[in-house]
């Protein structure tokens, strides 16, 4: 017989549930996953096969085989771990890959936490930057975005993304990083403000933390760039361009690895906008909003206690 756990009052009852609220993300995430799939086609549809069923897959076997308790599938949670993992990845991932992507995500980062709400680090993150250090030549190979030619075959020509070796930054326009090849997830940031907009209207989210890394990396690269042009890209082409849309929207925003109250989430959301700068300019790795988000996932137990919430009732 399960215990019965009563926590003190008040109680507060809601509509909203971990279903609801996963539903929501995944509509959020439609828009740039039709895009995805509109320009890389079938690889870009088997990847994302691939990683959320593997995820819901992997998730019901281990809570119901090694730990032995109900299975959780049902909250969704798994399917938006596998839709991000799939849109922070190139579309012509193997299948094998993306699979070592998902037991890192669900088997590594949250079961092994303890599940959804006890997970220190979004999975999602972890299993990219994972895959990132272990499969660097394939988790750097991005094809052409071509949309007549997506759907004749698997194979695709390879290119570069505004962020590659080789490519001058400084040359990059807002058009070109408004729409431009790299992770699926990243090509169309129309298609991610949109489901930022929803999240929004559905109050999944509150804006905070997306938009203090969006102000930190605009005050950040514009001063580089006022220091030297020449060198480095102008504010509003590093905001654009890269992971830093789909990181700040769909995964610093997550609840369980982000700071509670407001004040805390600006904190979180400057050392993101920071460190990515940071990464970008002086580090080894062209991106790096991923691990900008994995550090700062690790300072969120100190933020909280620096800004902890307001007991209820006070002032």
């Amino acid at each position: 017989m399960q215990k019965l756990l009563v926590s003190p009052s008040p109680h507060i009852h809601t509509d909203v549930t971990t279903r609801r609220l996963m539903l929501d993300v995944v509509i959020a995430l439609l828009p740039a996953t039709l895009v995805s799939i509109v320009f890389y086609g079938w690889s870009e549809l088997l990847v994302l096969a691939v990683s959320i069923l593997s995820c819901v897959g992997l998730e019901w076997v281990i809570t119901k085989y090694l730990l032995k308790r109900d299975c959780t599938i049902g909250d969704m949670s798994a399917v938006v771990t596998g839709l991000l993992l799939a849109l922070n990845l190139p579309s012509i991932t193997p299948w094998w890959v993306v699979f070592i992507g998902a037991v890192v995500a669900i088997g590594v980062a949250k079961l092994s936490f303890g599940g959804l709400g006890q997970n220190l680090f979004n999975p999602a993150i972890v299993a990219r930057v994972f895959l990132l250090i272990s499969f660097p030549a394939i988790m750097t190979t991005w094809p052409e975005i071509n949309a007549a030619e997506a759907w004749r075959g698997f194979d695709a020509e390879t290119g570069a993304t505004l962020l590659g070796e080789g490519v001058d930054v400084t040359k990059i326009t807002i058009g070109d990083a408004l729409f431009s090849a790299g992770s699926a997830g990243e090509i169309s940031v129309l298609a991610l403000l949109l489901g930022f907009v929803y999240l929004l209207v559905r109050r999944v989210i509150k804006p905070w933390i997306t938009l203090s890394i969006w102000g930190t990396v605009l005050v950040f690269a514009g001063i580089l760039y006022l220091v030297d042009p020449s060198v480095y890209m102008s504010p509003v082409v590093a905001l654009l361009s890269g992971g830093i849309m789909l990181g700040s929207i769909f995964m610093a925003t997550d609840y369980v690895t982000s700071p509670m109250t407001t004040r805390g989430g600006i904190i979180f959301g400057v050392g993101i906008g920071l460190l990515t700068i940071i990464i970008r300019c002086w580090g080894s790795y062209p991106e790096g909003v991923s691990f900008a988000i994995l550090l700062m996932n690790a300072c969120v137990p100190l933020i909280n206690k620096f800004c902890p919430s307001k007991k209820f009732g006070r002032a």
